[in-house]
């Protein structure tokens, strides 16, 4: 009796000890990974990153991270351009020859830029939530300033509020052009993007792209849920954004056909457009699968692919 106790101690220790050393590299890639944030986003307000505890734990089982510091508003070509003088000053601090890109929202339009012109640099890209074919809440929102005449207003204001996210995260003085943004979100403005930057596009409506175009591996996901947690103060907002889909399924800004791209993992989470982040404060729905878990996971099939 005292034998078999000895055992199942010994049995539970060793369990115990060894969960760390399976933890430990599970997310430690080849290449870093640089996160990169959506309209109006941010690397750090204070204590609140825009990926909500997502480099921290990504960091803790070996990966090296990077949150890039862009325009919070203007066009995936201008953001592009800023992300690739990040990436090549990284590379000359640290030797790093790729990087995985991971972009949320209008983040994901950024990556791609970067991967159609710097191939060479870039490992892979991964797209969360991205309106690849357009949102139509910014076809909704230009249609409004256009029929109301109050479109320079609106980017005034726009570009206002993006300056003072740039200056409270430590970014000041980032060339912020809203409206430039809103036109390359709309329908229209994707479609002539994706036509300048083909790589991996879906050959088919609501369809899957190739998942490898000039050496670098493409990735997508996307959430379908927009009212998730009524303790979650975006909820609202996305609530009011999401009538601009009418029936169609959506995280609150982008449809679920918009968000495929290359290989989709998944365009069906239940999270909405901030959920996608673990925002806000990682509140999401009840049985909702865990944001920072799917990053983990991302990072971890990056890293099996020798990425």
């Amino acid at each position: 009796m005292i034998k078999r106790c000895l055992s199942l101690l010994l049995l539970c220790l060793g369990v115990m000890f060894s969960l760390p050393a399976s933890a430990q590299g599970y997310t430690q890639t080849k290449y870093p990974i640089v996160l990169v944030h959506g309209l109006f986003g941010f690397e750090a307000l204070g204590p609140v990153d825009y990926f909500w505890r997502i480099p921290d734990s990504l960091r803790a089982s070996g990966a090296t991270v990077y949150t890039a510091a862009v325009s919070q508003a203007n066009n995936s070509v201008v953001r592009g351009e800023q992300l690739l003088r990040e990436l090549e000053s990284i590379k000359a601090r640290t030797g790093a020859q790729k990087f995985n890109l991971i972009g949320h929202s209008h983040g994901g339009q950024t990556v791609r830029y970067v991967a159609a012109v710097r191939p060479d640099l870039v490992a892979s890209v991964t797209t969360v939530g991205t309106p690849h074919a357009g949102s139509k809440t910014a076809d909704g929102i230009k249609a409004i300033v256009n029929a109301t005449g109050t479109t320079g207003l609106a980017a005034d204001i726009a570009n206002a509020l993006a300056g003072l996210i740039g200056y409270l995260s430590g970014n000041p003085g980032t060339p912020q052009n809203a409206l430039a943004a809103l036109m390359e979100l709309s329908t229209a403005g994707a479609a002539d993007f994706n036509r300048r930057f083909p790589q991996a596009a879906p050959t088919t409506r609501c369809g899957s792209g190739a998942g490898t175009v000039n050496g670098v591996r493409y990735f997508s996901a996307g959430g379908i849920s927009v009212l998730t947690n009524v303790l979650d103060v975006s909820d609202g907002a996305l609530g009011l954004t999401a009538t601009f889909f009418g029936f169609e399924q959506n995280d609150g800004l982008v449809s679920q056909c918009s968000s495929r791209w290359g290989t989709v993992l998944r365009d069906d989470y239940p999270w909405n457009h901030g959920d996608e982040v673990n925002q806000v404060f990682g509140l999401r729905g009840l049985f909702a699968p865990d944001p920072v878990g799917f990053y983990r996971a991302q990072a971890n099939r990056l890293r099996n692919l020798g990425l």
